[in-house]
């Protein structure tokens, strides 16, 4: 069936954008798909979006933020399914402001989310993992870890990513448990869709590749540092972003 037969993947984030093209791919190369975001009726439909004989998807509506509910989420999915493989922290929110003028309801929004939320997904998973010594944990970080003007909340939230890759990364190696962050650059995402036209064609001009990236080319990247074709990368953070970050 693929790569993924006889995986199992949690995706958070999974209703739209990266986190569904990641789970169409991963469907298609063989992993029973648990899908999880906070809304449920975009979660059936993007359940319906896939398309993979003989595999199973489940959905979750599910508060990363909330440590209980997490909790229970990795207890449902364990005694469903018996295994968690593979955790994609893709969630992630943007509440953008210059640094004076953000509230403290924008930074605790998009640092609860973004980090707390994706450490708590971790927390939850890796007892099992450590248990079974397997497991690949894949975070979205961004380009924006290294600065971007008006996102000092989210910039500061994947920055934070990154440290906590590099951080499980040491902590797990023994237990045979990769983990890995994807750095996505400006993607074609229901996220850009609030740009204006003009913004976006100016950001694009800055790309040396002169164009967005696409779900499926994030998606690409997540599946590979998941796939047992990455079982000696560790604690990397891999830029999809056109050569933006050269520059």
């Amino acid at each position: 069936m693929g790569r993924f037969e006889n995986k199992v993947a949690i995706i958070t984030g999974g209703a739209r954008g990266i986190g569904l093209a990641t789970a169409k791919k991963m469907a298609a190369d063989g992993a029973k798909i648990i899908l999880v975001d906070i809304n449920e009726a975009q979660l059936q439909e993007a359940a319906g979006c896939i398309e993979a004989p003989q595999v199973s998807v489940m959905t979750c509506v599910c508060d990363i933020t909330d440590p209980q509910q997490v909790e229970k989420l990795a207890e449902l999915v364990i005694k469903e399914c018996g295994q968690i493989d593979i955790l994609v922290n893709n969630a992630g929110i943007t509440r953008d402001a210059m640094s004076d003028k953000m509230t403290d309801l924008q930074w605790n929004q998009v640092i609860n989310t973004n980090l707390t939320g994706a450490f708590n997904m971790c927390r939850a998973v890796i007892p099992y993992m450590k248990a079974r010594k397997y497991g690949r944990i894949v975070s979205l970080a961004s380009v924006s870890a290294y600065g971007n003007v008006g996102q000092v909340n989210y910039a500061a939230s994947k920055a934070g990513i990154i440290g906590m890759t590099r951080t499980l990364a040491l902590e797990l190696g023994r237990y045979n448990i990769t983990v890995n962050a994807v750095l996505p650059g400006l993607t074609a995402t229901e996220m850009m869709k609030t740009i204006p036209e003009h913004v976006l064609d100016t950001w694009e001009k800055k790309i040396p590749m002169r164009r967005l990236g696409q779900p499926e080319e994030q998606a690409d990247a997540i599946s590979f540092l998941a796939s047992d074709a990455a079982s000696y990368i560790s604690g990397v953070e891999l830029p999809v972003a056109g050569a933006a970050l050269i520059i």
